[in-house]
């Protein structure tokens, strides 16, 4: 059993046929409006960027063992997350990110 997102690739014909095949898994999506979702991401993407990145592994215990450590480090010295942009700020950013979709015939 494994949680993801709502991103498409999941549900593409070879991601289908995999699962067929592999009747023991079975994917369970997050709704689409999950925001605690980008806070975890997030934090999946501090792993990747501060620990996994640039690793060399040799096994998948060692992996573990290797997050595992950065998060007992990480937690020695917690930090709130802090926003740093304003809500205006944010929505300007989504206002000129979106601008450039319309621009493009497939969207």
């Amino acid at each position: 059993m494994d949680s993801l997102d709502n991103y498409g690739t999941h549900t593409h014909p070879t991601v289908k046929k995999w699962l067929v095949k592999h009747p023991r898994f079975h994917l369970h999506f997050t709704w689409t409006s999950a925001s605690w979702l980008n806070l975890i991401e997030r934090w999946f993407g501090e792993i990747m960027r501060k620990r996994i990145r640039r690793g060399v592994f040799t096994s998948v215990p060692e992996l573990v063992a290797a997050i595992d450590e950065f998060i007992r480090l990480n937690n020695k010295n917690p930090k709130p997350f802090v926003w740093t942009k304003t809500v205006d700020a944010i929505l300007k950013k989504i206002m000129h990110c979106t601008a450039g979709l319309k621009h493009h015939t497939s969207c």
